[in-house]
């Protein structure tokens, strides 16, 4: 997939603020400082589509970015972001719960895991919702070029196990470097193949 477009849309505090539902939808969301905007800058080849922050809990907005006038690309607010009150927490945490669980244009939920990391128990919990509510899932292991290859690869194993113990296969995952642009092609790829799907179906 060629990206010839890439436009900041607007940032909403609900879902039912959200633009109408008519093109497919992927939600990029994982613990804060995982390198969202990193990702999703380099996915688009926008250095400064997304703003990245050194500080974690920056995006705190439902956030849509228009790629191709086909297909949004969304932002949503990172979990597991202690520094703020419990009760903003609880604010965050229904909002994304609501956009991920009421929005019918979204084709998959992008969960982003810092490879750098054993398993976090933040995450696994995360994703066992994700299960749970039978979302369409895609993890996406970050900045692959912070540690040794060998480093990366036995955190993606261990995370791997923990994940089966609670789930009978592994989700599609892919790999990736903001810097290296490691994983591009194949994420586009897929999401040109499900948007292809979306729009058969209307046609």
């Amino acid at each position: 997939m060629e990206i010839t477009e890439a436009n900041y849309v607007a940032s909403f505090p609900s879902v039912t603020k959200c633009p109408p539902a008519d093109k497919p939808e992927y939600a990029f969301i994982g613990r804060s400082n995982v390198g969202k905007s990193s990702l999703i800058n380099m996915l688009t080849g926008r250095k400064r589509l997304a703003k990245t922050s050194s500080s974690p809990g920056k995006t705190q907005m439902i956030n849509y970015f228009d790629i191709n006038r086909r297909w949004y690309l969304v932002d949503l607010p990172g979990y597991g972001y202690a520094k703020i009150s419990k009760k903003k927490r609880q604010e965050w945490r229904r909002m994304i719960e609501n956009y991920l669980l009421q929005r019918t244009s979204l084709a998959a939920a992008c969960i982003l895991i810092d490879s750098n990391l054993p398993p976090q128990d933040v995450d696994i919990e995360f994703l066992d919702w994700a299960g749970k509510v039978q979302l369409p899932i895609i993890i996406i292991f970050t900045k692959a070029d912070k540690s040794k290859s060998v480093k990366v690869t036995k955190n993606i194993e261990l995370f791997k196990e923990k994940m089966l113990e609670s789930w009978e296969e592994m989700p599609q995952y892919f790999i990736t470097s903001s810097n290296q642009e490691e994983g591009r092609e194949p994420i586009l790829e897929l999401f040109d193949s499900i948007n292809n799907e979306f729009y058969n179906l209307y046609e």
